[in-house]
């Protein structure tokens, strides 16, 4: 079984994901760590809480918590709350309050990274669901924090389209964009699963219905979720679909035949007015520097569905 962290910001998106992670047999989840981003750090690990809550998993895993923004990222939070908001509601999961025990002893989240981490040196994948800021944090806590990874898959970015949030950024990126260009412009290998490989993996309302079927706290759970997130896109985007870009990048690092992808330089943009929080790739050749990604450009859509509708399934 390969060990896995996921550090999340959820999000309907983010917890549809931590929900296959979890009934996936091939997928130790060590620990799910909070975030800031689509919602602030507190609500982040409260969310987390309700869905283990809610799924009550055999095992258990670790969790992370999260204080809230740095500072700096505060504006552009702002900025992201109204588009955020109007596809994932005011608590992140919907309009449906899930209960959750208030933590009496919370470890940061960039503790529990490092900390796991450094119990199992070299056999520990990281999935990134949401802003790089508790990666940056641990690799401040332990600089050798990224050699010591088994593997990092990080959702977020666009590489040959426009951005989501703003014309140029997607979100992860854009929250904090001097985290994500500090892991990206890192040596140690990683993958990026952008907007472009993203985009056309969608759940359908005939999905949800196979959803609906299934007899499991996996399903019933999501079943419960996935109508609200069905009913804000069609009122904000007029779209009968949901993106499930979060559950593609779980089945990049768990079904890497689903995927393709060619190493890339990357940087992501930390000053512009108009840029700030894109993500450049360099493709002059010769000219571009040594390649630090490997970027995903290619998902088999079918079989993300087929994969995640599988666990669900297996669940039950």
């Amino acid at each position: 079984m390969r060990k896995l962290i996921i550090d999340l910001d959820p999000g309907i998106g983010d917890a549809f994901a931590a929900v296959v992670a979890l009934a996936d047999p091939t997928l130790d989840v060590l620990a799910l760590t909070a975030c800031s981003g689509c919602v602030p750090g507190p609500v982040a690990t409260r969310n987390i809480q309700a869905i283990l809550a809610h799924l009550d998993p055999p095992k258990w895993p670790r969790l992370g918590s999260s204080r809230g923004l740095v500072p700096e990222v505060d504006r552009r939070a702002a900025v992201c709350e109204a588009f955020l908001g109007e596809l994932h509601g005011p608590t992140g999961l919907g309009d449906i309050e899930f209960p959750a025990a208030q933590l009496h002893n919370p470890h940061e989240s960039a503790k529990v990274l490092v900390d796991l981490v450094r119990t199992h040196p070299h056999e520990v994948t990281i999935l990134t669901l949401g802003p790089l800021g508790n990666l940056a944090a641990a690799m401040e806590r332990a600089p050798d924090f990224l050699e010591l990874l088994g593997g990092l898959v990080c959702c977020g970015g666009a590489i040959s389209r426009g951005g989501d949030v703003t014309a140029a950024a997607e979100t992860n990126m854009y929250l904090d964009p001097d985290a994500a260009h500090q892991v990206l412009d890192s040596r140690h290998p990683k993958t990026l699963v952008p907007l472009d490989a993203t985009e056309r993996v969608t759940l359908t309302l005939d999905h949800l219905s196979q959803i609906t079927q299934v007899d499991s706290p996996a399903a019933r759970f999501l079943a419960k979720l996935l109508p609200v997130s069905f009913r804000m896109h069609r009122q904000r985007l007029g779209w009968e679909q949901i993106g499930l870009a979060e559950v593609a990048a779980l089945a990049v690092l768990s079904r890497p035949n689903l995927a393709r992808s060619l190493p890339l330089p990357i940087a992501v943009e930390t000053e512009g007015e108009l840029t700030r929080g894109a993500t450049v790739a360099d493709r002059r050749g010769h000219f571009a520097p040594r390649a630090n990604t490997d970027v995903v450009h290619e998902i088999d859509e079918r079989g993300v569905l087929d994969y995640a509708l599988g666990m669900l399934r297996g669940a039950a």
